[in-house]
């Protein structure tokens, strides 16, 4: 019989296969080009699919706790992945612009921010002494999937053709979801106390947390986070070539740069987070972040300060969008993560398709990095003052060796 801790690390596993599959949808830049070739469409309403896709992800998140409740999470991930694949699979013998956008922008979508939040938000109530590291290792592996697949797709479009290549990405998406979802496990928190520093946290609902001025603070921190990093990502070659003199295939070489350090800083920062505090750590973060932009928008940049700046953004920014569910957990408990996590996901949602506009309206690259300095100060000034929700000091304190209060795992209450 296998023993408890044997089968936490079970649910990571099973997570991990979960979050690699659900990661894949960010090679979408690769099929860009093919499809205009294909179809004679412009490339920019081609690339709409993704704005789509990133919104409809975040938007999905809102309602994944409660069809959790209703269905569970084993069947709910297994259910998203079968839509996330099925609408793969049929996006293959797509011919109009707008049934694209429905199956790879809204169905594909919704069924990756369903999967994602729950076995996230899952694996972390696992492990309530570890949320940091878990949450990396959890982000992380849906950093890995995206720089895995962008072999695996890349070679799938040479050699069958993009319309066939969304047929077996489908397929092998499907098989990683639904085969990972047989190997997670739903915690159940019962009465489980939280702690930051030295204050027990109750389990807030959603309508409680949107009582506190935590949750919109939180909202802005993250939303200057995400906006930050997704605009670069979708950016960082034409900045290369057009600020930094550089040529195409020494810009191009920033696309896999910024998949390296955005899967590292998940790994590296979340791990961090839980040894000297995460919100010290997003200071941090958002620090390099706003010294970054104000480089690339005062200062003539060369070939090494391009990438020194690309790869500091994008190592900030997975490692801000590892630690937030954590710090949610940490602020507003874990039994109701999922959804309160959803809330304040949505500032992925508004961050991913803000850039672009911004940009547009501000007019170009220079204004809108300004702007993002000025933003990341701000939220670094609302991270380093921003305190827990105060609930009080219950009775009910469990206390470590060390005199600490620390949250109860599902399996110790089990016991």
């Amino acid at each position: 019989m296998k023993s408890r801790t044997d089968r936490r690390w079970l649910i990571v596993l099973g997570t991990i296969i979960v979050q690699m599959g659900l990661g894949t949808i960010y090679t979408w830049s690769l099929f860009n080009q093919p499809l205009v070739e294909l179809f004679h469409w412009k490339l920019n309403s081609v690339a709409i699919t993704f704005s789509i896709t990133s919104f409809a992800l975040a938007f999905s998140t809102l309602f994944a706790g409660k069809l959790q409740d209703k269905w569970g999470l084993r069947r709910l991930i297994g259910v998203a992945g079968l839509v996330l694949g099925a609408g793969l699979i049929l996006s293959s013998q797509v011919s109009s612009l707008w049934m694209l956008y429905i199956l790879v922008g809204v169905v594909v979508g919704a069924a990756d921010g369903t999967a994602y939040i729950t076995s996230l938000s899952n694996l972390i109530k696992w492990f309530p002494e570890r949320k940091g590291l878990i949450s990396g290792i959890s982000v992380g592996a849906y950093g890995t999937g995206s720089l895995l697949f962008k072999f695996i797709n890349g070679s799938l479009i040479q050699s069958v053709g993009v319309s066939q290549a969304f047929f077996y990405w489908g397929l092998i998406v499907m098989i990683l979801v639904v085969g990972g979802s047989f190997l997670v496990r739903e915690a159940k928190m019962g009465q489980a106390v939280q702690t930051l520093s030295a204050s027990v946290q109750k389990d807030f609902t959603v309508k409680e947390m949107l009582k506190t001025k935590q949750a919109y603070l939180l909202f802005v921190i993250f939303f200057t986070a995400c906006m930050s990093g997704l605009f670069l990502i979708g950016i960082v070659k034409d900045i290369g070539v057009r600020m930094a003199g550089l040529d195409v295939e020494a810009a191009s070489n920033a696309v896999a740069l910024v998949a390296i350090f955005n899967t590292s800083g998940r790994i590296i920062l979340g791990a961090l987070s839980d040894k000297v505090g995460r919100l010290r750590v997003v200071s941090f973060a958002l620090l390099v972040t706003a010294a970054a932009v104000t480089v690339l928008s005062f200062v003539q940049l060369n070939y090494a300060l391009f990438f020194a700046c690309v790869a500091g953004i994008a190592f900030c920014f997975g490692g801000n969008i590892t630690i937030f569910p954590a710090i949610v957990a940490d602020f507003f408990g874990l039994k109701n993560q999922s959804k309160n996590y959803g809330i304040i996901y949505q500032g992925f949602g508004i961050g991913a398709i803000s850039g672009s506009f911004i940009a547009s309206a501000l007019g170009g690259f220079i204004p809108t990095f300004k702007l993002i300095a000025v933003l990341s100060v701000v939220s670094l000034l609302i991270a380093m003052t921003i305190k827990a929700p105060n609930v009080g000091n219950p009775k009910t304190k469990k206390k470590s060796n060390h005199g600490k209060v620390h949250n109860l795992s599902p399996e110790t209450q089990a016991s």
